[in-house]
């Protein structure tokens, strides 16, 4: 789910009105967006959980879930040995799958836990803004599929082990 969180920072002598930020992340739940806002606005403004107060937790939603759309994600993440930047390109319905499609593609290609892999940026591709071949190869307007029927099988006694003609695989 992508979440949208606004909270200033707590207010100090020095900075009686501090600025307010919104950031816009991904986790399962309200209760691990949270958590990952914390942790993000440790790291990048020394804002801690203990003094500051959330403004608004917002669950955002895609506008057209029923068109496939190209996304891109940059992405970093730490590896058994090193911090990797990346750039990956997914087709999905909606940001929630891309960014599903992408957890699991970093499981299986490169071992990343999800705890490991920092999201940066998201956005929404145009055709010809794709770089990578996999999304590119989708872009055909005269793409087709074989459509393939299933025969019913035949009794083990009037099977051959080699057949005269091909199997046909289209439906006339």
């Amino acid at each position: 789910h992508k979440y949208q969180i606004v909270s200033p920072a707590a207010p100090t002598p020095k900075n009686p009105v501090p600025k307010i930020y919104r950031m816009r992340l991904f986790a399962k739940n309200k209760v691990l967006a949270k958590s990952r806002f914390w942790y993000f606005m440790k790291k990048l403004n020394k804002a801690k959980k203990s003094g500051g107060e959330l403004l608004a937790i917002n669950e955002l939603h895609d506008r057209g879930p029923t068109k496939v759309k190209n996304y891109g994600i940059w992405l970093r993440y730490q590896s058994r040995t090193n911090t990797h930047n990346m750039y990956k390109e997914f087709r999905d319905v909606n940001i929630n799958g891309a960014v599903s499609q992408m957890y699991r593609e970093m499981a299986g290609r490169h071992r990343a836990h999800p705890n490991t892999i920092q999201i940066i940026n998201t956005a929404t591709l145009q055709a010809s803004e794709c770089k990578r071949d996999h999304v590119t190869e989708m872009h055909n307007s005269k793409l087709k599929f074989p459509i393939i029927t299933k025969m019913p099988m035949l009794a083990k006694r009037l099977r051959s082990t080699y057949q005269a003609q091909r199997p046909m695989t289209f439906v006339r």
